[in-house]
């Protein structure tokens, strides 16, 4: 990533603090990212939280896709550029984020999605989206399933402070591209995405 020193250096003077202090934050499962190759981490989608929490979790950069509306605010626009995102048009395809998301993984470099495409109140999966599959098997790149608790409770939609309460990030097996790009094939690794996603949640409410 060509911005790799300005990512490094938010992600372990900002968001290591912000983490490991404020949030308790924990991450489990490190053992099972791959610390080379092209890789799509695809995740649940609480709140703001998300994107830079999980750059620092896995300790590889990771470019993610954001609305475009998000670039056109001053410093925010700048900052989220400069740590790797990229535009994406809501509603419909976009092929300029697809070809970009392709590039970066064709450079052996990691990309982000959030299975759902959008937050969600609950902090769960709930209308997963083909998107990470089709990028998979266009690519040919593993997918890297990742649950984030409590994200969705630290920073509400519509509020502007975080409250906080510990997030912990579960990290899953990594997942092999679908065996096409059928919509079969799409739909079926989506729901075990879905599904590795939700059972992780689970049984972290489950155990506490």
């Amino acid at each position: 990533m060509e911005n790799n020193l300005f990512y490094t250096f938010v992600s372990r003077c900002i968001i290591f603090p912000l983490f490991k202090c404020f949030f308790r934050g924990k991450v489990h499962g490190y053992f099972n990212i791959p610390r080379k190759g092209s890789l799509i981490v695809v995740s649940n989608h609480g709140s703001h939280l998300d994107p830079p929490l999980l750059g620092h979790a896995l300790g590889r950069p990771i470019g993610f896709m954001a609305k475009a509306e998000l670039f056109k605010i001053p410093i925010m626009g700048y900052l989220i550029r400069q740590l790797g995102a990229y535009p994406v048009k809501r509603g419909g395809s976009d092929r300029e984020a697809i070809r970009m998301a392709s590039e970066r993984l064709s450079e052996g470099l990691a990309t982000g999605i959030f299975l759902d495409g959008t937050r969600q109140s609950n902090g769960r999966v709930n209308h997963p989206m083909n998107g990470a599959a089709f990028l998979s098997a266009r690519t040919n790149s593993s997918l890297l399933p990742v649950a984030i608790i409590n994200s969705h409770r630290a920073l509400r939609s519509g509020s502007f402070l975080p409250r906080f309460v510990p997030i912990h990030i579960y990290i899953g097996e990594p997942l092999s591209p679908p065996n096409s790009k059928k919509k079969l094939d799409l739909d079926l690794r989506t729901t075990q995405l879905q599904n590795s996603i939700n059972n992780m949640i689970d049984n972290f409410n489950r155990e506490n």
